[in-house]
């Protein structure tokens, strides 16, 4: 999978010189938490969050007249607040590779660049969308979750017993088991009977982490 195809086209944007009560209001409008900063030719310079401009408008708690807090907030502008040079991803960038840059980086958000132009921006939300489609989620179905030692031909023998009773796999993915030398293998399928699938897996002689139907 690939950013493109999980990215927000076209994101919302706004210019360096924009006031961070401009900046809040937008954000609270579009309910988005991070705006691209684009300058008059149309490139991206930056990148503000919701936290940026939280952290930089005063206190409610200031001493401060209203008057003073509109004069204090018309000079803030987003230039001032915002993040630069920003970490981007294109759209081919896998979509794992963009979620470690986020965790690594702890951010929220990737804009997507392509030739130069911002093209789209991929978010946690994008990343956990992703992660429902890829464990077949929105799918009703019998999800099994089994710990393998690892070795050649595991996954093949598991696949083609679980084919041959007719049943559909919806999804599949293996991860590292609790133990060393061992891998968890998630998989979610339907059209099958759960006490003959059940059958077929002690048949195999694999350890059944998990066993429901979701």
């Amino acid at each position: 999978m690939l950013v493109g195809k999980w990215m927000t086209r076209n994101p919302i944007t706004i210019a360096a010189d924009v006031g961070i009560d401009d900046a809040l209001h937008l954000m609270r409008e579009r309910k988005i938490r991070r705006l691209p900063v684009l300058n008059a030719a149309g490139q991206m310079i930056g990148i503000v969050s919701d936290k940026d401009l939280l952290h930089a408008a005063p206190s409610p708690a200031t001493s401060l007249s209203v008057h003073e807090l509109r004069y204090l907030l018309a000079k803030l502008t987003v230039k001032k607040v915002m993040s630069s040079p920003v970490i981007t991803v294109t759209p081919d960038t896998p979509l794992e590779q963009a979620a470690r840059i986020m965790a690594d980086s702890k951010i929220g958000g990737l804009p997507v660049i392509e030739q130069g132009r911002l093209v789209g921006i991929i978010t946690e939300t994008d990343i956990f969308k992703a992660l429902l489609d890829v464990l077949g989620t929105r799918t009703p179905g019998i999800r099994v979750t089994l710990a393998v030692h690892e070795g050649k031909g595991i996954l093949a023998a598991l696949t083609h017993d679980v084919s041959a009773m007719g049943a559909n796999i919806i999804s599949l993915l293996t991860s590292e088991g609790e133990l060393p030398g061992e891998r968890a293998i998630t998989f979610k399928v339907n059209d099958v009977d759960p006490a003959l699938l059940r059958q077929a897996l002690d048949k195999l002689n694999v350890k059944i982490v998990d066993f429901r139907e979701a």
